[in-house]
């Protein structure tokens, strides 16, 4: 590799670095799992090793955690407040005690005593006191400079305000982690994306009257600057802390040797789902404080600790109930109800159990203990069963015969192409006879592939519902407006703003709105499909009087499959009357055949990122319309390139390495004399 392209690499890596800590510790906002932030920081760090000529303000050998805000006051710490390397595996820990061992010169016969911990995943804080009185809080910052919050943290109860025992040190910065219990964080769910982020965004309020407002605990697990501390152990100082009158960690043990580690990691991580804190690991210390001295720090982390890290897309809870969800095409979809357990910085409280079939295949109960598995933006689901953890006297969960909202018959249907019965049991309702179906076939409706109404979103659609104010799509475009006026959180400005955003969208196209009505198996290019066959909303209408479904079987695409569930639509009456009153408030333009000689005659183009106010589904829209060709893949055969909000950076690299001209969604829309 050349030493350009080694630098280009690698200041790529600093950046995407950079971008993470901004996040994670300014904007309170985890892009990453702890596991692959963890990766990053690696790659850098060996990239430096191996090339030398590297170096970086940024790099993560000279950062900890990031710069402080500059809505508060910055305050140097008297002693940094040092990051911890991490451990993932058994390996790892070996490594960690041999490394301690060979530094002090000391055989593996030498016994290390550790204070082992669980780690709370909150915000550290620094607290001073000075003759035993709380002087100064402050955020660990960047680990040298943090920010004063001395008046947010004085709201906590946890923190004692004055130290009257005459053993407590003349100076001395109490360090430990500020964070939300789990009980406490689901009365305000709704704000945060998990209690983690509800801690530091509560911590760095600008009115400490508002930090009051949120339920904030304090956990004190080390020191700082002292000045008269008598322990000489970790041990030893967490009960001093007990006494003094701060919060410790109960879970806290000494313990020698690795082996002995993993077990007590283990028996954490089986406790983990109970416990009403949320931990992402375990910090191992050195026991002893001269040894800790003795050994010191290596760049910005103590030799003396390290952090054993949990799995970032596993954890272990329990199934507290089971519950059965029904979609828009009438499928019943088991979700576990589980203890909530945080994963990969995601509290997650519901899990997928796919279908009936692997309910019964993992013999999953309701009070089971299960692996819960988590693996990027997929839904997380149950991985296995501790059989031996099982509750006595649990029955095999046993699948609705009939369904739960509209008392209809459920059924497994035989699927023409695998020649097998459907996994997937449904309702037999066929459509807005069921509430259930009925709502989800709502939020489909005004989806962004379909009609994308803003401002009508799937919470929205549920309160509108509850309120009678939607019942059938048509609703959508007769609602009484002075009614929502007057609902909390509704006011003028954003009444007419939804007004707005809907009579916008009186005006579709013929797939779109073929695709909206959610007719099961017509997706999108099936949609387009039979636009085209029918060529205007009239003939389509007209299906349910002619009745010509076996025509549709001429169609390229278009299977028995497919013509079954339009036959199966139209023969709805609810269906019919729908298309009847839709067909009366919209223009639903008729299917234009491509124009052979349009401005993108001959030329090719791929999406990557989030586009702004236009769907993907209608930029390939106006691509066809306009003879050009959308492709999957970046090839040489790609003319360009859309790229629209965190683009796919793989793509966006090899469309410059193959010349492929990279242009936004303006760009692109101006080729049509269009702009969004």
């Amino acid at each position: 590799m050349k030493k350009n392209k080694i630098k280009d690499t690698y200041n790529l890596k600093i950046r995407l670095f950079e971008k993470y800590n901004k996040n994670y510790f300014d904007k309170n906002n985890s892009l990453v799992s702890d596991q692959e932030y963890d990766k990053l920081k690696k790659e850098i760090l060996e990239f430096e090793k191996k090339y030398n000529f590297l170096n970086s303000i940024n790099s993560p050998i000279n950062k900890v955690g990031f710069k402080p805000s500059k809505n508060f006051t910055k305050i140097a710490h008297k002693v940094p407040m040092l990051s911890l390397a991490n451990a993932f595996s058994e390996n790892d820990l070996l490594n960690f005690e041999k490394k301690i061992l060979n530094f002090i010169s000391k055989n593996k016969e030498f016994k290390i005593f550790y204070s082992a911990e669980p780690k709370i995943d909150g915000i550290s804080a620094s607290l001073t006191y000075n003759n035993g009185n709380f002087v100064r809080g402050l955020s660990r910052g960047d680990g040298k400079e943090g920010e004063d919050i001395t008046a947010n943290l004085a709201t906590i109860k946890d923190i004692p305000r004055k130290i009257l025992d005459k053993d407590f040190p003349k100076d001395i910065d109490i360090r430990g982690e500020v964070f939300i219990q789990n009980s406490d964080f689901e009365k305000i769910k709704d704000k945060f994306a998990n209690p983690r982020n509800a801690a530091s965004g509560s911590l760095r309020q600008k009115n400490p009257e508002d930090t009051k407002k949120i339920p904030l605990k304090f956990i004190a697990y080390t020191f700082g600057f002292e000045q008269g501390l008598k322990q000489n152990k970790q041990s030893e100082y967490l009960k001093k802390l007990d006494d003094w009158g701060f919060k410790i960690n109960p879970l806290n043990k000494t313990i020698c040797g690795i082996k002995n580690l993993i077990k007590n990691y283990n028996e954490i991580e089986q406790q983990r789902s109970n416990l009403d804190f949320d931990i992402d690991g375990i910090v191992y210390k050195i026991n002893d404080f001269d040894l800790q001295k003795r050994l010191g720090n290596v760049a910005n982390a103590p030799r003396w600790a390290i952090a054993h890290k949990f799995s970032s897309s596993k954890a272990i809870s329990k199934i507290l109930d089971i519950d059965i969800q029904i979609g828009r095409t009438g499928a019943l979809t088991p979700v576990a109800k589980i203890k909530p357990i945080n994963i990969g910085g995601v509290l997650v409280s519901n899990a997928t159990l796919h279908n009936e079939d692997e309910i019964i295949r993992k013999d999953i109960r309701i009070g089971d203990t299960v692996t819960v598995e988590r693996a990027g933006d997929v839904i997380p689901h149950i991985l296995s069963v501790d059989i031996n953890k099982r509750p006595k006297n649990t029955s095999k969960f046993l699948f609705p015969n009939k369904c739960p909202s509209c008392g209809s018959k459920t059924v497994k249907e035989f699927n023409r192409v695998t020649k097998k019965v459907d996994a997937v049991r449904r309702c037999s309702s066929e459509g807005y006879d069921c509430n259930k179906i009925s709502i989800e076939k709502l939020k489909h409706f005004v989806s962004k592939d379909a009609f994308n109404i803003d401002g009508l979103g799937k919470k929205i659609i549920e309160l509108f519902w509850e309120l009678k104010l939607i019942k059938l799509p048509q609703d959508i475009f007769k609602l009484d407006f002075k009614k929502i006026e007057k609902l909390e959180g509704w006011g003028s400005l954003s009444v007419e703003n939804l007004k707005y955003s809907i009579n916008q969208k009186k005006n579709i196209s013929l797939e779109r709105f073929i695709f909206a009505l959610g007719i099961r198996h017509i997706g999108l290019e099936n949609a387009k499909l039979l636009s085209k066959y029918f060529m205007s909303f009239l003939n389509f209408q007209n299906l349910s009087k002619t009745k010509n479904y076996e025509d549709l079987l001429n169609i390229d695409g278009i299977g028995e499959t497919q013509v079954s569930s339009i036959k199966n639509f139209f023969a709805n009456k609810i269906n019919v009357k729908v298309l009847d009153e839709l067909g009366k408030i919209l223009l639903i333009n008729n299917t234009v055949t491509r124009e052979q000689n349009g401005l993108l005659k001959d030329k090719s183009f791929l999406v990557t990122g989030k586009l702004n106010g236009i769907s993907r589904a209608e930029v390939k829209s106006l691509i066809e319309e306009n003879s050009g060709i959308t492709v999957s893949t970046v090839s040489k055969k790609l003319n360009y390139l859309i790229i629209g909000e965190k683009p796919t950076k793989r793509k966006v690299e090899s469309a410059k390495q193959l010349k492929i001209k990279v242009i936004s969604q303006d760009h692109f829309l101006k080729m049509l004399n269009k702009t969004s």
